[in-house]
């Protein structure tokens, strides 16, 4: 009888939710640059909340799913981590496209805190959503506000058009002060970078800012190189794996949400365990808001347990900063984050971000 009882409690333990893990889910395009730079952040804020015992006992568990940086693969993949009664939260989506059309199903209950997705689309798209970077209305503003700063008058603007791209070029186009002699859409490969490069030679613009990611930044960079063109780049986000390219990207101005170089206790606390966990590698800003979205969801489990609506209630009523290492994590009503900016970088030679001042 005992034995049968004792059984019966482990099955309604099982039934209610009583697991020994609590589970995250994690979704973005592990395949590309800034997917498997986000997953590493990640990664490394499991296993350090797992080697200090878990939270509050409980193991913490991880289920991702690639999704290519595809809005319908991502709202597909959202509605399975929906299903999945053991996923109390999701860390994601990376990419901007993605994250719009995942944020509409999460709306049905589940909260989800995006790394990298900072399209101005997302501000206030659910109750559900959070991000732990800044607006792209924010972040264009303050970098067409830097190359003001910087003295440039005339300045062409190409983008991906997707909505981190179209974002973040509109953004930069309505704060930059001087003139824009163009404003273009490329492709994610930029194939056709050799017409804009030869474009830009006739025009002569003092600082050609693109709204894009890895692949066309260094097709631009390197046909530039290729044709001699002397002037200034300037990129997002999307840009931070530039450093990989420096060959071609050295000198380029990035606005980076994270930079390694950041003399704050919390970021250089995370540098030095990523590069202990990845063989001396610099983290860029994708593994940093990787690890604080983790970080900061882990938080909520301790506090409330995995219930999804308490999750979702504690991250929203947030009212002391958690210390992250790309600044204070807080969220605003509308789901961005509260108090972080922009950090405006150069890529070096040795191929690392050297900073150059906050954006104004």
């Amino acid at each position: 009888m005992n034995r049968r009882i004792v059984l019966l409690a482990a099955l309604l333990a099982a039934c209610s939710g009583g697991s020994t893990t609590y589970k995250l889910a994690a979704a973005g395009p592990w395949k590309l640059s800034h997917g498997r730079n986000t997953q590493l952040g990640i990664t490394l804020a499991v296993n350090e909340i797992n080697a200090a015992g878990g939270i509050a006992g409980h193991k913490l568990e991880l289920r991702q799913s690639d999704d290519d940086g595809d809005g319908r693969k991502a709202a597909m993949i959202a509605q399975q981590f929906m299903n999945d009664p053991t996923v109390s939260a999701v860390i994601g989506h990376v990419t901007s496209g993605a994250m719009v059309s995942a944020a509409k199903v999460y709306d049905g209950g589940l909260p989800a805190v995006s790394t990298s997705a900072s399209s101005p689309d997302l501000t206030g798209i659910s109750k559900w959503t959070f991000r732990v970077i800044p607006s792209d209305s924010a972040s264009g503003a303050e970098m067409a506000k830097f190359a003001t700063r910087l003295g440039k008058k005339r300045a062409a603007v190409l983008y991906e058009n997707e909505p981190y791209g179209r974002g973040l070029a509109d953004a930069f186009r309505r704060g930059f002060a001087g003139e824009i002699v163009s404003i273009d859409p490329i492709p994610a490969d930029a194939s056709n970078a050799e017409v804009f490069i030869s474009y830009f030679k006739l025009k002569q613009p003092d600082i050609v800012f693109v709204a894009g990611y890895e692949a066309s930044g260094a097709a631009l960079l390197a046909e530039a190189k290729r044709q001699g063109l002397k002037v200034d780049f300037m990129g997002g986000d999307g840009w931070t794996p530039l450093t990989g390219h420096a060959d071609v990207a050295e000198g380029a101005y990035v606005g980076a949400p994270f930079a390694p170089t950041d003399p704050r206790p919390e970021a250089q606390k995370f540098v030095a365990a990523f590069k202990k966990a990845n063989n001396g590698v610099v983290p860029d800003g994708n593994a940093a808001l990787g690890y604080d979205a983790t970080k900061v969801l882990a938080a909520a489990l301790a506090a409330v347990g995995p219930d999804r609506a308490k999750i979702r209630e504690w991250l929203a009523a947030i009212r002391t900063p958690l210390d992250g290492a790309t600044g204070p994590l807080r969220f605003l009503p509308n789901g961005d984050p509260w108090g972080k900016t922009v950090t405006m970088t150069r890529v070096r030679k040795d191929g690392t971000l050297e900073t150059t001042g906050r954006a104004p």
